[in-house]
């Protein structure tokens, strides 16, 4: 009897420990995003963080990428893949996007190219997707009553966003103008703006139609990038290598959700120019003339855009803003 008794209670115990086993497998799931395959291999994961620059009300990024999600091609083509949502977050500044892309909060980044180069350039884990935009223009807006000209900010203030395509454009053009004495401080584009407005700096950097605002309240326009055509920004996409691990035809796909974006909205220009500009808070003039159409790249990659890039990496690498150099073409993603 004893005998059995015991046999009874190691019966139970094993039921016992085969319905917590279960259990715990199945709470393990629950935090899984990721499809499994009947091997138990991980697949894509079926949620894709996606970063990129410049909060705005809408929560879209500009450009293709943006008109993409907003009309649900992206998603449709995603969607394929087995992704079933897309968590988009907005950033002020390339580093700080950075930053969560390295934590791996982030899959992929939309943003600046310097940034991006300056991650890379300190051993951050990303490749790079595409460069669908090449002609990102940074401005140098001056103070009411201040410096006019290069020249005049020999030895003055000058607010810049640190580590971005703009702090790249203005120490090359400094550089290039000989002026060798003067003071950068780093300022997201509103609090540049309220300093320059209070006098508290004497110029900032700026870009597109936030620029283009301060000029038409009358503040002077000391340069912009459209006159040294090497100092050209360009926007690009990253994916993260761990990632690419999940999801290695991203790169293929992401680009060929972007293509087809772009190809719509040219069916649709002054309704993406509406778009666009409501993501700006501006009107589709301005964006006519900071963002056109014919500004984004049909293809992920150019000889021209490369050649800017490659530019970009060994001003940077040369200035000692860049920690490490590398190739260009094996960060790319064949």
């Amino acid at each position: 009897m004893r005998h059995a008794f015991i046999k009874k209670i190691s019966g139970i115990g094993i039921i016992v420990f085969l319905i917590l086993i279960i259990f715990l497998q199945g709470c393990s799931k629950g935090n899984d995003t990721s499809v499994k395959t009947t091997s138990g291999e991980n697949k894509v994961p079926e949620v894709l963080n996606l970063g990129y620059i410049g909060i705005n009300k809408l929560n879209l990024p500009s450009g293709a990428e943006g008109w993409g999600l907003h009309k649900g091609i992206i998603q449709e083509k995603l969607k394929k893949h087995g992704i079933k949502e897309i968590n988009l977050t907005a950033f002020p500044n390339g580093p700080d996007l950075n930053e969560s892309l390295i934590s791996g909060r982030l899959n992929v980044g939309n943003l600046g190219d310097t940034p991006a180069i300056l991650a890379k350039s300190t051993g951050a884990d990303t490749r790079l997707v595409s460069q669908p935009h090449k002609n990102l223009i940074g401005y140098i807006i001056g103070k009411k009553d201040g410096p006019k000209t290069i020249k005049d900010l020999e030895g003055k203030t000058i607010a810049i966003q640190k580590g971005s395509f703009m702090h790249r454009y203005i120490v090359g053009l400094l550089k290039s103008e000989g002026v060798k004495n003067y003071n950068l401080v780093h300022m997201l584009r509103p609090d540049g703006e309220a300093a320059l407005a209070r006098g508290e700096v004497d110029a900032m950097t700026n870009n597109g139609e936030f620029a283009l605002k301060l000029i038409e309240q009358g503040f002077p326009h000391i340069d912009d990038a459209s006159q040294s055509p090497e100092l050209l920004g360009s926007r690009v996409t990253v994916v993260s290598g761990e990632y690419l691990k999940q999801f290695p035809d991203f790169p293929k796909v992401w680009n060929e959700a972007v293509k087809k974006s772009l190809e719509d909205l040219k069916q649709h220009e002054d309704e993406y120019y509406e778009l666009i500009a409501e993501i700006g808070e501006t009107t589709p003039d301005i964006i006519k003339i900071t963002d056109p159409i014919e500004w984004q790249e049909e293809e992920p990659f150019t000889d021209e855009g490369l050649e800017l890039l490659n530019g970009t990496k060994d001003f940077l690498v040369e200035e000692k803003l860049a920690q490490k150099d590398f190739d260009i073409n094996e960060w790319i993603v064949k």
